[in-house]
């Protein structure tokens, strides 16, 4: 099981067949950076940079940051999908309501 900071940046961008170019320049940072964050232990990153490394990986701070484990990685992209939706306009919301409605039906 993944346990670091550094370890679950390095799972979740291979996961996504990113190199450390592409992390960095997605999140608006250095591939030396993102580098660091997956080899230095323990990572002193700030808490913009998280977000962002988060966003484009797929999943949330908080799971990036759990060392303990206590999240997975599926509860974790829920929780990002669910934070994307929360500040979506109601037509959009009602659409993806819609298509929830149909998959239940098949």
């Amino acid at each position: 099981m993944t346990s670091t900071f550094g370890e679950k940046i390095r799972a979740l961008r291979k996961e996504k067949k990113l190199t450390l170019d592409q992390l960095a320049e997605k999140a608006q940072s250095s591939k030396s950076y993102i580098w660091e964050l997956e080899n230095k232990n323990p990572p002193r990153p700030s808490a913009d940079k998280i977000a962002k490394i988060a966003e484009v990986l797929g999943t949330t701070a908080d799971y990036l940051m759990d060392s303990q484990n206590l999240q997975s990685k599926e509860t974790a992209k829920d929780l990002a999908f669910y934070r994307k939706y929360q500040t979506m306009d109601e037509s959009k919301k009602d659409t993806i309501r819609q298509m929830l409605d149909l998959l239940e039906k098949k």
